[in-house]
This record gives C-alpha cells, sequence and structure tokens, in this order.
C-alpha cells in the first residue's frame, strides 16, 4: 500500500514536471513573439485605438509577462489535459479511457473554437462600441495592463462556455441529468443564461446582453442535442 502511493506520487510529479516544462517552452515563445501578440489582441479596437499606453516603469514588463504566460496557458493546455487524463487512466476501464481521450481532444478544441468566435466577434463589438462612447470629447488613452486585462478575460470566458456542450455529455453519461430533464428546465435555464449574460457582459446596454444571450441559448440547445446523442450512444 505504501509503495503503491510513493509511486503514484512519482508519478504526479513527473507528469507535472512536464506540464511546467511545456508551460515553460510556450511561454518563452510567448514572450519572443509578444510584440505580435499584443498587435493581435489590439486589433479588434481598429483603428480606434491606434497605440497603448503604459504608465509606469514595470507596466509594460508586467503586460509582456501576461501576455506570454496566457499564451503559454493556451498552448500547452492539450499537453496539461493529456498528462491529467493519463494519470488517471489506469484506473479507468477500456470504455472509460476512450471518453478521457475524446474529452482531452474535444475540450481543447472547443476551448480553441470559443476563444477564435470571441476574438472574431464578440470583442470588435464590444470594443468598438466601449472606445466611441466618449464621442467627439473624450479620446481613448487605454494603458496595456486594462487592456489585456479586459481581453484576455473577454477571451477566456468565450472559451470556458464553449465547454459547455462537453460538460452537459459528460453528465448525461454519468447519468446526472437527461435531456428531458434540460428540455423541462429550459425557462430556469433561459433566466440563468440571462442573468449570466448580465454578470459577464462588459456594458449595460440591451444590444450587448442580447449578443451573449444568443450565443449562450445557442449553446444551452446544442447540449441537449449532444445530450440525447450521448443518452442514445451508451
Amino acid at each position: 500500500m505504501t509503495g503503491n502511493f510513493w509511486e503514484h506520487l512519482e508519478e504526479l510529479r513527473r507528469r507535472l514536471g512536464v506540464c511546467l516544462a511545456v508551460l515553460l517552452a510556450a511561454s518563452g515563445i510567448g514572450l519572443w513573439q509578444a510584440d505580435r501578440l499584443i498587435e493581435w489582441l489590439r486589433r479588434p479596437a481598429g483603428y480606434l485605438l491606434p497605440r497603448l499606453a503604459f504608465f509606469s516603469p514595470t507596466e509594460a514588463l508586467v503586460a509582456y509577462m501576461k501576455v506570454a504566460v496566457g499564451f503559454g496557458l493556451a498552448l500547452s493546455l492539450p499537453v496539461v489535459l493529456y498528462q491529467a487524463w493519463a494519470f488517471v487512466r489506469p484506473a479507468l476501464t477500456r470504455r472509460e479511457r476512450a471518453y478521457g481521450l475524446a474529452l482531452v481532444s474535444w475540450g481543447s478544441a472547443l476551448f480553441g473554437l470559443g476563444v477564435l468566435v470571441g476574438y472574431g466577434m464578440l470583442l470588435p463589438f464590444f470594443l468598438r462600441f466601449l472606445l466611441t462612447v466618449g464621442g467627439t470629447h473624450l479620446e481613448p488613452v487605454i494603458s496595456i495592463s486594462g487592456y489585456l486585462s479586459f481581453v484576455l478575460g473577454t477571451l477566456l470566458v468565450c472559451g470556458a462556455l464553449c465547454e459547455l456542450p462537453l460538460v452537459i455529455a459528460v453528465l448525461s453519461r454519468l447519468g446526472i441529468v437527461t435531456p428531458k430533464m434540460l428540455q423541462r428546465r429550459r425557462h430556469l435555464a433561459l433566466l440563468g443564461i440571462v442573468v449570466a449574460a448580465a454578470v459577464l457582459s462588459p456594458t449595460t446596454d440591451a444590444l450587448t446582453l442580447l449578443l451573449l444571450t444568443i450565443p449562450l441559448v445557442v449553446l444551452y440547445e446544442l447540449s441537449i442535442i449532444v445530450a440525447s446523442w450521448s443518452a442514445r450512444s451508451h
């Protein structure tokens, strides 16, 4: 028993070491390409924000590190998920192992899809709306740290929300939720979606709330379809 404990501990240490090494390597690439990444993150604001500013001697350095680590986390996510799955794999059945590998691949793909949707659709709308609120009387002078916090936070939320169909599929496989349950409680889900959209929305206008609510409703309906497919194939 003690021997197994130390073997598992050593296995965990080794896999955490792999994750840390990949994260550091990916973050190094991100630091090397930090200027291009910052320009890529600034692009959704378009001509309304031609340059970003920093207001303390260390703010630019912290911004570069934030971009590098964020890029490193995104790039190393599939490796981290795979290492987590590989650690618990010996305790799983053959069928559960196949599901676990599917979770790693689909989880990474859905997160990436959410980031791309947020970058290509939501961020341009949010930024161009917010940066024109002042009209001709106010000129936006945005700090790099504030801008990165807004943009990276939005992309993270979009990536996480796109995991909803996968989470529902897992819960359906485990018998915790059923398609009929999701359909019966659709009205409660809609209320929760509106509340979540209001909390996540960077503005308070109805148009932005609607823009966030519609994708969440689509994701919920997609989750019902996924749960139905998962229940039939179980």
